[in-house]
């Protein structure tokens, strides 16, 4: 009998290991290609397969994470085409995720600087009469974000664009934007995400702004 129920145990931690690292690989996969995504359809289906993956993987918290990731990605698609008036159906499916997400991963920084992402895109809709609305909303998550984990490169990341986007008469400017870009790749070179799934994005935003002459 213990011999029948440690083979049983033994099989049922092989079998463990191959659904873990089946997740691992799928996940690994879609990860990769969030960031190679070019248009508006490549990242909804890769909204759509993290979608899938975190049904079937209903206690891991990062299938929804990098589902509502996705969904802004393909909202800054949209901004670049200047196609703002759709980002709202673009944050309120991002907040469907990111709520999924939390209540698997509370009081994560993750999921604070992912709300930040989408109250912005909200207020890019029609900046004049949402600031007042949507600013103490992002504000409130980026200090949240940086409450949880204050050495976060990404959330230097987003404040870096806030000052490099606002005009100096409302406290931005590029120079205070660059030196933001420049503080976060000092984290990046230190910051090391918890697990390889883990979010570790930014970097080439950062370059990239450093990179405008």
């Amino acid at each position: 009998m213990k011999k029948l129920i440690l083979t049983f145990s033994l099989s049922l931690l092989g079998f463990t290991a191959f659904a873990q690292t089946t997740y691992d690989k799928a996940m690994t996969e879609k990860i990769g290609k969030i960031e190679t995504a070019k248009t508006a359809d490549e990242l909804t289906a890769l909204t759509n397969d993290f979608e899938r993956i975190g049904t079937k993987e209903n206690s891991q918290w990062l299938p929804y994470y990098y589902a509502a990731y996705s969904t802004i990605q393909k909202g800054r698609v949209l901004m670049r085409s200047g196609k703002t008036a759709d980002l709202d159906p673009v944050a309120e499916q991002a907040e469907k995720y990111i709520a999924k997400a939390e209540a698997l991963s509370p009081n994560n920084a993750e999921i604070y600087i992912l709300k930040k992402i989408t109250s912005g895109f909200r207020m890019m809709v029609d900046p004049m009469s949402r600031y007042m609305q949507e600013a103490p909303i992002a504000q409130n998550a980026i200090s949240k974000a940086k409450e949880l984990d204050p050495e976060n490169p990404r959330i230097t990341v987003l404040l870096a664009e806030d000052a490099y986007f606002t005009p100096e008469q409302y406290g931005g400017s590029k120079p205070k934007g660059v030196e933001l870009f420049k503080k976060s790749l000092e984290q990046f070179a230190v910051y090391k995400p918890k697990t390889a799934l883990d979010p570790n994005w930014g970097k080439a935003e950062a370059e990239y702004f450093l990179s405008q002459k």
